[in-house]
């Protein structure tokens, strides 16, 4: 068998058998650490020094433990490498998701935390704050992308390459969304265990589940935004920015940067970061689209009310959505009337920044693809005049 899909299935059925292993739910987020997760100095300082690497598990498959250590192997230069794609959609890098469930194990078992000066909260500190600090530290005075981008998956029906649609930073979407579900899940933990494999089956809708309605994650914007103010934010990065101060691997980075200068970072780094992935709830570009089959839909995508792009017929089967016209093409639809209105700003960049780029990126459409609305190809009034003027404006519309 070759290496699972990089899906947060395969990491719950991964949890799962390790949980077999372990029965104090501790032993999966120490072995990611193990590994090279959480493996920056301000997480050093905050969780100590990681232990060993211990041999393979018996309860995984080899392939299963090769998967495991490639999306925790730490790469500052290619962070997104430890990515996996969830039910929802999004693309979640697995480091800072288990450093925030590592924490939160901790806390209830009545942890403290560490003794830093100044005080951090170690929750935050090991999911988002120095990297974040970090990121627009080392953005100061140039042009450095400080967050993002988004990118797209090869495969969503067995994914195995993310390929980033920009320049990269230390937090593409990958890690935004890994950082924040970190914290929801760490923040739900410390009030009482759970096994981590149940809790992330409940957050992700891992499986074939029955529930109906989105899973818990797809709110991740919304939750967090309503934990962690920017207020807050502020006061945790420019704190984990003091402690990298004093600390030597980052003690260099910062020797020439004044108490003030520290400041007008962390409430630069906040605003953004509130901005970006907390302003609004849906993330163009976090990955191609959700992966739930739209059933019965004609269209290769559906562009849902909910600011999702869920796939239809999708790239495997050409046309069967406009007569005439079925060996040539793909069709995506907006849900709604858009006759005098248009999509969410967000939805419309969902198909025109995410799905365009991606599907030219990995082959799916030729780079001079021509776009067109339906009514240029039936008697018909769709996509409506408001949408249809918007679409007049992208890129190959002919």
């Amino acid at each position: 068998a070759g290496v699972p899909p990089r899906s947060m299935d395969s990491v719950v059925q991964i949890v799962e058998a390790l949980e077999l292993t372990h029965h104090d739910g501790v032993a999966v987020p120490e072995l990611a650490r193990a590994l090279g997760a959480c493996s920056t100095p301000g997480c050093r300082a905050v969780l100590g020094e990681p232990p060993e690497v211990p041999p393979a598990p018996p309860t995984l498959t080899q392939e299963q433990w090769l998967l495991f250590t490639q999306l925790l192997h730490h790469d500052a230069a290619a962070p997104e490498r430890g990515a996996v794609l969830a039910p929802d959609g999004s693309t979640i890098a697995l480091g800072p998701l288990l450093a925030g469930v590592e924490v939160g194990l901790k806390r209830a078992t009545g942890w403290l935390g560490p003794t830093t000066d100044p005080p951090v909260d170690a929750l935050y500190a090991v999911t988002i704050t120095e990297v974040l600090g970090t990121s627009f530290l080392l953005a100061r005075g140039g042009n450095r992308t400080t967050l993002g981008p988004g990118g797209c998956w090869d495969d969503v029906d067995n994914p195995q390459n993310y390929t980033l649609l920009g320049p990269p930073s230390p937090i593409p979407d990958a890690v935004a969304n890994g950082a924040m579900d970190g914290v929801l899940l760490g923040t739900q933990l410390a009030q009482g265990p759970i096994a981590l494999a149940k809790l992330l089956r409940g957050y992700y809708r891992t499986g074939n589940g029955t529930e109906k309605g989105r899973p818990p994650s797809s709110y991740r914007r919304r939750d967090f935004g309503a934990l962690l103010g920017l207020e807050k934010l502020e006061e945790e990065v420019e704190a984990m920015l003091k402690v990298l101060r004093v600390l030597p691997p980052t003690q260099e980075l910062l020797e020439d940067v004044g108490p003030q200068e520290v400041a007008t970072i962390a409430r630069r780094a906040a605003r953004d970061f509130l901005e970006v992935y907390v302003g609004r709830e849906v993330a163009p570009g976090a990955s191609w689209w959700d992966p739930m089959v739209v059933q019965g839909s004609f269209c290769s995508f559906v562009v849902g009310s909910d600011g999702y792009l869920y796939q239809g017929r999708g790239w495997h089967w050409v046309g069967a959505h406009t007569k005439g016209y079925n060996s040539k093409g793909y069709g995506v639809g907006y849900v709604g009337d858009f006759s005098a209105t248009l999509p969410d700003p967000d939805a419309i960049a969902l198909v025109r920044d995410a799905l365009l780029p991606c599907a030219v990126r990995t082959g799916r459409l030729h780079h001079n693809y021509t776009l067109r609305g339906h009514r240029q190809m039936g008697p018909t009034s769709c996509p409506g005049n408001s949408l249809f003027q918007e679409i007049e404006t992208w890129h190959g519309f002919k």
